[in-house]
């Protein structure tokens, strides 16, 4: 139990219900895993390669560092064994740089537009101006409490998830009187039993990443291109890298725990030649 409330503390519900599952096998496989060393845990990667896609083995990985991370905090180990390893495959899915948004169609969905709920009007041009301005995940949106909201400052406070570190964002001169005028009119309203989560849904509770990535569904209708959370923030973090902002600067924008995540969105001249010519080539 101890170990849920130290995951629930940094991540989301189903996050944590996944990693608890991930930790589980793990302990089951090592009897005594604060004995373990790095080569240890090596052995185990490999096991699971075998076994288990990339993407799931990423997922485990994620879920054993958690795991150490909390042994650390418990004094039960010196030293996070699991923090260094990273795996190189995985990249089934790569970044399809030509397919993601300009800055105009990333302006197109900060328009406001007609809600069936008028209630929730605010509320979903906040979630929108979140996704184009600050890139964050759903995960960090669902997660936003009122105390991480510094609107004096202009700041917001983004909690750090099993994939991004913690960060504090500056919030743009318009977010601020949409951020008051949802608190004192539209979040009231919604509001039916007491809570600290930032974003509601017509129902009252706290929203949940179905919720945004049905918000973000609806925006389709108006786009040639697919439209997905993912994409809106991977186009936003191209696009603060094509603007010539430091690398350094952009991957703490996003939270990216390494910088070569970062580096994966930056299109050098011969990338960009590349780029065009697989979507434009006359025998596609």
């Amino acid at each position: 139990m101890e170990l849920e409330n130290y995951l629930q503390n940094e991540l989301s519900e189903g996050t944590v219900k996944n990693y608890l599952y991930e930790i589980e096998k793990f302990k089951k496989h090592y009897r005594n895993p604060e004995k373990l060393n790095y080569q240890n845990l090596m052995e185990y990667v490999e096991l699971l390669r075998k076994s288990y896609n990339p993407q799931s083995v990423k997922r485990t990985i994620y879920a054993i560092k958690k795991y150490y991370d909390y042994l650390v905090n418990i004094r039960k180990v010196k030293t996070n064994i699991a923090l260094n390893i990273k795996i190189k495959d995985g990249k089934e899915n790569p970044i399809q740089l030509q397919e993601l948004l300009t800055e105009k169609e990333l302006q197109k969905l900060l328009e406001p537009r007609k809600e069936r709920y008028p209630i929730l009007e605010k509320r979903n041009q906040i979630i929108m101006s979140l996704l184009v301005n600050q890139a964050l995940l759903v995960g960090e949106i669902e997660r936003l409490k009122i105390e991480n909201l510094d609107l004096k400052n202009a700041k917001i406070k983004v909690r750090k998830t099993g994939i991004t570190n913690e960060r504090i964002l500056d919030l743009k001169a318009e977010q601020i009187l949409l951020f008051y005028e949802y608190l004192k009119e539209e979040r009231e309203k919604l509001e039916r039993q007491k809570t600290s989560f930032f974003l509601l849904n017509k129902l009252g509770s706290a929203i949940t990443k179905d919720d945004i990535n049905y918000l973000v569904s609806t925006y389709q209708k108006g786009f040639i291109k697919k439209i997905t959370s993912v994409k809106i923030r991977q186009s936003v973090i191209k696009l603060k890298l094509d603007q010539g902002e430091n690398l350094r600067k952009v991957q703490y924008f996003a939270g990216h725990k390494h910088a070569d995540t970062t580096e994966k969105y930056r299109e050098t001249g011969i990338n960009a030649l590349q780029t065009a010519i697989n979507q434009y080539h006359p025998i596609k």
